[in-house]
């Protein structure tokens, strides 16, 4: 089975990436991962300033997955610009690249994407629109805001050529319609979901399970909500949809396809196994020998190859 597929331009030699947030910029990984087998992945989300974060402790387990308020800890633009993304340029030459940026206002984003445009190493940018984890953000999500939707996307296209990603919200009842207003605005390409708003207690000792209270939902739970989104994507766009939320193994994977996802982020499940994102593009590679698929391409659309029905 082929699973190279092409999308803005470019050959993904397989469609797994690694979702923002979960392998920091690559090299955190490269001891234990060969970044460079994968399709791609996406940075964590770079602000204007370094963040240290939310109080600890930032991670926590339930029985459906992971909460975690890690409040979009990095280095900062300046510092991403020095020392990461001259390792990703020295290290990645097959794996594609995605830098997230991330912004208090709407402004942010665009001193970002002017800031990072002129360095080489990395395809596009993934709009951060849906992080529900930061404290300093007066309101909900930009993705929730229509208005902020289009401000910052068309702000960010006309600061770049490269390909955009929208990250959107997985409680975002109207996420059709927002999937619309971001292509519209200027998006190449949708990232549906992130994680969903949660809050964990100790049920003994009346404490919030995280330092910061709240945080976001992820692993195998939010799988029900990423497939919808991408249904509710679809019907809606036409453009490259990345898959995310609850991908723990191949057949996750392939639902995510058949809705209409041509590239699959995988996120909690490498805290587990860093390896999974790699694990999980064998098992498509394996599930298309059985069943004399072809290629990937052949997967990813609504109603395609429904007389498989084992995926494991």
């Amino acid at each position: 089975m082929r699973l190279t597929t092409e999308l803005f331009g470019v050959t993904f030699q397989n469609p797994v990436l690694l979702a923002a947030g979960t392998c920091g910029f690559g090299m955190e990984l490269s001891d234990v991962l060969d970044v460079d087998a994968l399709g791609g992945f996406v940075t964590k989300s770079v602000t204007l300033e370094p963040r240290k974060g939310n109080a600890a402790p930032r991670v926590t387990e339930f029985g459906g997955g992971m909460l975690n308020s890690v409040g979009l800890a990095n280095p900062g633009l300046d510092a991403v610009r020095r020392d990461k993304l001259p390792w990703i340029r020295q290290n990645v030459t097959r794996a594609q690249v995605f830098v997230s940026v991330a912004g208090h206002r709407i402004e942010e984003f665009l001193r970002l994407v002017e800031g990072l445009d002129g360095e080489e190493g990395f395809l596009g940018f993934e709009i951060n629109l849906s992080c529900p984890n930061d404290e300093r953000r007066d309101g909900p999500p930009f993705a929730l805001d229509p208005h902020a939707v289009t401000s910052i996307l068309t702000g960010c296209r006309s600061r770049t050529s490269r390909p955009l990603l929208a990250k959107l919200a997985p409680n975002d009842p109207e996420v059709g319609r927002t999937s619309r207003l971001a292509v519209e605005a200027g998006a190449d390409g949708l990232t549906l979901v992130n994680t969903l708003p949660g809050f964990l207690l100790d049920g003994e000792t009346g404490r919030a399970k995280l330092g910061a209270g709240r945080g976001g939902m992820s692993g195998p739970a939010l799988l029900p909500s990423g497939l919808l989104a991408i249904q509710r994507a679809r019907a809606a766009t036409d453009v490259p949809l990345v898959g995310l939320g609850g991908v723990t193994r191949p057949g996750d994977a392939l639902a995510y396809a058949r809705l209409g996802a041509s590239l699959i982020g995988v996120g909690t499940a490498t805290f587990a196994d860093p390896r999974a994102g790699l694990r999980i593009a064998r098992g498509i590679e394996r599930f298309g020998r059985r069943h004399g698929v072809a290629s990937w391409d052949e997967l990813v659309g609504p109603g395609t190859h429904t007389e498989h029905a084992d995926v494991s």
